[in-house]
């Protein structure tokens, strides 16, 4: 065993990779294809949804799908933004120090509940 695999997958794997096939077969996937219309469905008519809100209205409609079975399935079809996107907007937001103030603002809300049933909400604001 050269890498840890017996060598019969290995001459197996060696075999389909001269011939110009994919070394491993994907799996199935049944969740994602039995699901893929109504996630497809959802997307096409609301394209501003993320996937938990199309997630929850595959559910409602009554059928049993895990959350990263549609990320998955939007990612696939290119239905959905990069993890990273919200950051790149920030990041051209900032390409530019700012020079004085009343320029950049940031704003941050938080709700915190009391151990008596009440709520406390505090904003804070910055100025670059």
């Amino acid at each position: 065993m050269i890498f840890d695999i017996p060598e019969r997958t290995w001459r197996r794997w060696q075999a389909r990779a001269r011939v110009g096939e994919p070394a491993r077969k994907p799996h199935p996937r049944p969740a994602p294809d039995a699901a893929a219309a109504l996630v497809d469905k959802h997307a096409a008519k609301h394209p501003a949804w993320g996937h938990r809100k199309i997630w929850a209205m595959v559910r409602h409609d009554g059928h049993v799908v895990s959350e990263a079975t549609v990320l998955r399935r939007l990612r696939d079809q290119g239905l959905i933004l990069p993890d990273q996107y919200q950051r790149e907007r920030r990041k051209a937001a900032f390409a530019d120090e700012p020079t004085g103030p009343d320029q950049v603002w940031q704003l941050d809300f938080s709700e915190f509940e009391t151990t008596s049933g009440g709520t406390w909400r505090i904003a804070g604001c910055r100025d670059y």
